[in-house]
């Protein structure tokens, strides 16, 4: 089963889903074989270098009072915790295109030190605070991942997949993604949201199971 995952680092629900999502393919275990893709996509791609205080900009955006505000945060704390994500005070957005240009060359070296790469990102922006963009964070992020350090020092301090990360965006954007996290199952099954691991592992039973009728089906 392939297992594209649509979503951007200042995507606190991105954090939740991924948790959320991991805790259903272990409940699945070894009954359906997986392969686990992340893709790039920015909520704020115009986001300045020195980013913006994070109640403003969300208030701004989404016309959120501040107890709106307040309660969201609550449930979303509640949410992770709940699936093992720790949330902690973030209160600035930070402009994420670097961070996913390094995650893009890390898939390029392996699924799981993207994946490990992918974690040690919304660890570090969601429950640090920590600006994903900043060189030294990024190399010591990638360094913890497996990756070779000179290799990421230089995708970091130049604009390697660049173009690459755009298109991306582009393509996903143009097959009518609008919100992340976005889950596509073979090519196929979107999922979205922060859903819990009962529903992830259900829906992801229930398309196995489809595609497994329809093979006998043609079989047949």
């Amino acid at each position: 089963m392939k297992i594209d995952f649509v979503s951007d680092i200042a995507c606190p629900w991105c954090a939740v889903g991924l948790n959320s999502l991991e805790m259903a393919l272990k409940n699945i275990g070894t009954d359906i074989p997986t392969e686990l893709q992340f893709h790039p996509y920015e909520l704020n791609p115009t986001m300045a270098p020195e980013g913006a205080d994070s109640a403003e900009y969300l208030r701004a955006k989404y016309g959120m009072s501040a107890e709106q505000l307040a309660q969201g945060r609550a449930n979303l704390h509640a949410r992770g915790a709940a699936v093992g994500f720790n949330f902690g005070e973030r209160t600035r957005v930070w402009n994420t295109f670097d961070a996913h240009r390094l995650l893009y060359w890390a898939g390029l070296q392996s699924a799981e030190q993207q994946r490990q790469l992918k974690h040690a990102f919304l660890k570090a922006y969601h429950g640090e605070g920590r600006n994903p963009a900043d060189q030294s964070l990024m190399l010591d992020l990638a360094v913890a991942a497996g990756l070779e350090r000179d290799q990421a020092q230089d995708v970091i301090s130049s604009q390697r997949y660049a173009d690459e990360v755009r298109a991306e965006e582009q393509f996903w954007q143009q097959a009518g993604i609008q919100s992340v996290p976005s889950i596509i199952i073979n090519n196929k099954h979107l999922i979205t949201g922060g859903q819990t691991p009962d529903v992830f592992e259900q829906v992801l039973r229930d398309i196995a199971a489809q595609a497994t009728e329809k093979s006998t089906q043609q079989a047949s």
